[in-house]
């Protein structure tokens, strides 16, 4: 955060300024950037405010994060747990091919592309050993064509937004698999893809966000929204930097 930002903030409320700087400069503006207009005037650290206060404040700015963000009121919240970044692990692409199978089975052709995404799916990448599936379909308004399945698969559907749908084991089962469907063709599908095959082919670009995970999970290992907003720059770096490599090679989309 520019320190001219916070000089201009005066008295008013940390939440509002945060809106504010947000609405000006979009993702780059974090969820900590909130944290340090909390914290700061009472001399303390992002990380030092009462994970209580992170909680409270993540939940309020979570909706303005993400767009038409809300739970389903059927799921189940699970007990948060801390972050852990652990070294690859050669099983998890064996655990997203059953997942997978599973999955398509239930699906059908409504499953118009089911895709390994996130760190798992980066050989030789450390990651949080939780599989994350990328499931595109026709019309992502048209929940009741792929919620069931997915559910029948053993998840629940924890919380939507604009771009996208979100699966998770129930509370009581092992958290070992993340779902995401989104809109074929669409922004979140577009991202996701090249982000993930530029990191399968450059080195210097695994290496560097693996080393903003273990930062994070270090700073923020009890706060996951944080943690997830803690890689921002680099992630942001790594997209710029993938979608001119997909420019630059050809790349696309197949299927």
């Amino acid at each position: 955060m520019e320190q001219h930002d916070r000089r201009e903030a005066g008295g008013e409320d940390p939440f509002a300024i945060w809106r504010e700087m947000r609405e000006r400069g979009g993702a780059r503006v974090t969820l900590i950037e909130l944290y340090a207009l909390v914290a700061e005037p009472r001399g303390l650290k992002p990380h030092e405010l009462p994970l209580a206060e992170r909680r409270e404040l993540a939940g309020r700015a979570t909706p303005l994060m993400w767009p038409g963000f809300e739970y389903n009121e059927r799921s189940q919240p699970r007990e948060p747990q801390p972050v852990e970044i652990v070294a690859y692990d050669q099983g998890w692409p064996e655990r997203f091919e059953a997942w997978r199978g599973r999955l398509a089975g239930l699906l059908g052709p409504v499953g118009l592309r089911i895709e390994h995404v996130g760190s798992t799916s980066v050989p030789g990448l450390a990651a949080k050993p939780v599989v994350d599936i990328q499931v595109s379909v026709a019309d992502l308004s048209d929940e009741d064509r792929y919620v069931p399945p997915c559910e029948a698969a053993g998840l629940q559907f924890r919380l939507r937004d604009d771009e996208h749908r979100y699966f998770q084991p129930p509370p009581g089962h092992p958290r070992d698999v993340h779902v995401h469907v989104c809109q074929h063709g669409a922004e979140w599908e577009r991202v996701h893809l090249p982000f993930r095959d530029y990191l399968r082919c450059r080195a210097d670009a695994r290496e560097a966000y693996a080393a903003a995970k273990r930062e994070a999970a270090r700073l923020w290992g009890n706060d996951p929204p944080a943690y997830t907003e803690a890689k921002t720059d680099v992630i942001l770096g790594i997209i710029d930097r993938a979608e001119a490599w997909a420019v630059a090679t050809g790349w696309e989309i197949r299927g």
